[in-house]
């Protein structure tokens, strides 16, 4: 656990993973079948991770891939506008293309549709991960959608290796999205190898329950990763809000209730804004509803990165909303 929060605590990151583009209808509440402007903004888990990260203060270099066009450049300029590193994005040529996620920002019935055919980011390879300097930062931060295909599997798990070697922990946040995989099964196996690499895990219910092959074994599974491989597990579940398991200790948490505007972006700000809690000295417990704050801004409001709240912003939310509830 010491070694975990150390490596946090140097609020230096290296995050593994996509950046993409978003589209969303505009004014909120439109259907996208309907709608007539569209807004935009950088999407893709492991950048908006990054993003919240630097929105707080601290240091995140992403490493991925982008298509070499008007839209990795796009994304590539994104990441300049939220000050995360890119030295070790590298654009790729050919059919490959980077991801779009196109989602509304209502609700009820809500529709989000995602293209990822021929994906940029996964043609991250083991060159790409062995050029890092893994000493220069404090953690590693990943998300589960760079194991979903080759190369990027190999130069995931390459990366892993690398950054044990290192002394950085490796904080991994599940992010189980069934569109990317070629199968069920090959993604059971894969998040679990990855899971029993990681120092600390992030995942809701459902996808611990993926991962233990039942969804009512999925806590059962969160508490045996706490006491065997993991020096922390998170296990979040929605309105009843998370638990973190810690060896056998047990803290549970509740959410803050707000008017959510869309589902998207929260899991993405919540480990932003967990790592900055835990970076900036905050106890466990608190940092963890700071996370669910920094949730509970982004669903509020359009867009996934441009909805990431800075420290300002965070600290005007805690101080208007009552404290959480659920759990």
């Amino acid at each position: 656990m010491s070694q975990l929060l150390d490596g946090i605590r140097q609020n230096n990151f290296l995050v593994i993973g996509r950046a993409g583009m978003d589209f969303f209808p505009h004014p909120p509440g439109t259907k996208t079948e309907e709608a007539t402007e569209f807004r935009s903004g950088l999407g893709g888990s492991a950048a908006n991770t990054a993003a919240g990260i630097c929105r707080f203060g601290g240091r995140a270099d992403l490493v991925t891939c982008v298509s070499d066009d008007s839209i990795g450049r796009y994304c590539t300029n994104q990441l300049d506008h939220y000050g995360v590193g890119r030295k070790h994005v590298r654009p790729v040529g050919g059919e490959f293309r980077n991801s779009l996620a196109v989602y509304e920002s209502r609700v009820a019935e809500h529709q989000t549709v995602i293209y990822r055919n021929g994906a940029a980011d996964f043609e991250m390879n083991i060159e790409d991960v062995e050029a890092l300097d893994y000493s220069a930062y404090g953690a590693l931060i990943t998300a589960g959608t760079v194991f979903a295909a080759e190369p990027s599997r190999a130069a995931a798990f390459r990366a892993f290796e690398l950054a044990r070697a290192a002394g950085l922990p490796i904080i991994f946040d599940i992010d189980y999205r069934p569109y990317s995989w070629p199968s069920p099964q090959v993604a059971e196996e894969v998040l679990s190898k990855a899971g029993s690499l990681s120092d600390m895990i992030v995942g809701n219910d459902e996808e611990f329950g993926f991962m233990a092959g039942d969804i009512a074994k999925g806590e059962a599974k969160a508490q045996e990763l706490a006491q065997t491989t993991a020096s922390m597990v998170i296990y979040k579940m929605g309105e009843k809000g998370a638990v973190t398991y810690m060896g056998d200790d047990v803290i549970p948490t509740g959410i803050y209730k707000v008017e959510a505007l869309k589902p998207t972006g929260a899991g993405d700000s919540f480990m932003a804004g967990l790592m900055a809690a835990l970076a900036a000295g905050h106890d466990l417990q608190d940092a963890i509803h700071r996370g669910s704050a920094c949730a509970a801004i982004v669903v509020g409001k359009p867009g996934c990165a441009p909805a990431l709240p800075d420290l300002e912003e965070l600290n005007a939310f805690l101080k208007t909303h009552p404290g959480p509830s659920g759990a």
